[in-house]
């Protein structure tokens, strides 16, 4: 190729699931952005930027496409072989959430002007089933509000050139639900809970009171030994089977303290290793 190659995400998924939100954190992080363009256009578009200085695009591709759908996984893998790197984001929603969505705002589902919500859901499952086949990530918002789905994403699509997988390292409470998004949840409830000590109730796991209580334990050293040496163990592991994200969840009680303390340490422990390392503490801030 004469001209450099690009940075390209295809963001698609369910009606309703966050595309929008996606492709706007996309635009702040300093992609150029297009919603709803012809996939078939994606080569010409690239052969359009060429020289100048846009090196990072983001595309909304979904069920408005239309017939022009079932083209493009031929059009991605066309482009990829021009050179350019491709990323496929699949954003996912339960049916509960997606309806419940569509009724709050009032919208009519895009392939059910005249049916029902439910009906139109099943439809487009089905259109897009074979471009979730081909995502590299997919993100569950059923759980997610629009200030974490951005946080997310924009987490997850850094500048730097992907060297290897990037790593999410989130706390959270058992309570709030278990992370759908997460590869690796592991449970610290086998720990003293400083919930139940008077002064560290309040304060949260980025007290440093509150983290050496949680920390300061033979039991907690030992298990973030254990779980270092497994990220070692994994990370070339996916590196080789070409995974791109890794997300590992530390799961406590409440999502304010031990999962707090812990993640921030294991964070700290692999971020000379792993230098496309995010720290995450989805539960940190409700009640």
């Amino acid at each position: 190729m004469s001209a450099p190659a690009k940075h390209i995400v295809i963001i698609t998924g369910m009606s309703g699931s966050g595309k929008s939100t996606a492709i706007r954190a996309l635009e702040d992080a300093g992609f150029f952005c297009i919603d709803n363009l012809p996939v078939l256009l994606l080569p010409k578009l690239t052969e359009l930027a060429g020289s100048g200085q846009i090196e990072r695009m983001a595309l909304v591709v979904d069920v408005r496409e239309g017939i022009f759908l079932k083209e493009a996984p031929r059009v991605l893998d066309e482009v990829r072989r021009a050179g350019h790197q491709v990323e496929v984001l699949f954003l996912d929603s339960s049916d509960d959430s997606l309806i419940r969505r569509f009724s709050e705002t009032r919208r009519r589902h895009p392939l059910a002007p005249t049916g029902t919500v439910a009906e139109g859901i099943r439809a487009e499952r089905e259109e897009l089933r074979d471009l979730r086949e081909l995502a590299d990530q997919v993100i569950d918002s059923s759980a997610l509000n629009v200030h974490d789905l951005k946080r997310m994403v924009q987490a997850r699509f850094s500048p730097e050139p992907a060297t290897g997988p990037s790593l999410s390292v989130m706390s959270f409470g058992y309570r709030h639900g278990v992370p759908p998004q997460a590869d690796l949840v592991l449970d610290v409830r086998f720990l003293p809970n400083p919930y139940f000590v008077p002064e560290l109730k309040g304060l949260t796991g980025k007290n440093a009171k509150v983290a050496a209580y949680v920390l300061d334990r033979e039991e907690t050293q030992q298990f973030l030994a254990k779980v270092v040496d497994l990220c070692r163990f994994l990370f070339p592991r996916y590196q080789k089977e070409g995974k791109a994200y890794l997300t590992v969840a530390l799961g406590c009680t409440g999502g304010k303290h031990r999962s707090v303390a812990i993640a921030a340490e294991l964070t700290r422990q692999l971020q000379e290793e792993i230098p496309r390392i995010q720290l995450w503490d989805r539960d940190i801030e409700k009640e």
